[in-house]
């Protein structure tokens, strides 16, 4: 009896540790895509989108609370990015693509269901000022580009559901 309780337990481990490789695996490959893709869409804006003299964000970057937020914030701004705006078609279809994966990873990898997140201050503050088309698509392009710079520095946070 002593004996299968052991056998019991070592399966139990082994099994445990057979079926976490594969996560591991799954994770740094989103990470690494991830990475990938916010690397070329930050190239892309320094490229195409110049920042305006004495034009500050304020308030700071946005908060990065996992991959839903995350999708949220990246649709949110790239829901106010002007089509008119030169260039601008490729820089959103990135956008929509990075955000797609996020959330097609997220729905395939976290069963812990989060309350929808709140939309950060930044992001409200843009969306009630849609009148002014071409400034609102300028400071959503450049906070896009500040969050996904914090994006690669704190890529770990994918991994929270």
């Amino acid at each position: 009896m002593d004996y299968s309780l052991a056998l019991l337990f070592t399966l139990l481990h082994l099994l445990s540790v057979g079926t976490a490789a594969p996560l591991s695996a799954e994770v740094v490959k989103m990470k690494s895509k991830v990475k990938w893709m916010a690397e070329q869409l930050v190239l892309k804006l320094d490229r195409n989108f110049q920042v305006p003299p004495g034009l500050t964000l304020s308030p700071p970057v946005d908060v990065l609370d996992g991959p839903a937020s995350i999708v949220m914030v990246l649709e949110g701004y790239n829901s106010l990015i002007s089509d008119t705006l030169d260039g601008v078609t490729q820089v959103k279809t990135e956008i929509s693509s990075l955000a797609g994966y996020l959330d097609q990873w997220r729905k395939g990898h976290c069963t812990e269901q989060r309350p929808k997140p709140s939309v950060p201050g930044p992001l409200q503050e843009l969306q009630s000022r849609k009148e002014f088309i071409h400034t609102v698509s300028i400071e959503a392009l450049m906070r896009v580009k500040e969050l996904l710079n914090l994006l690669l520095k704190n890529l770990d946070q994918l991994q929270s559901c």
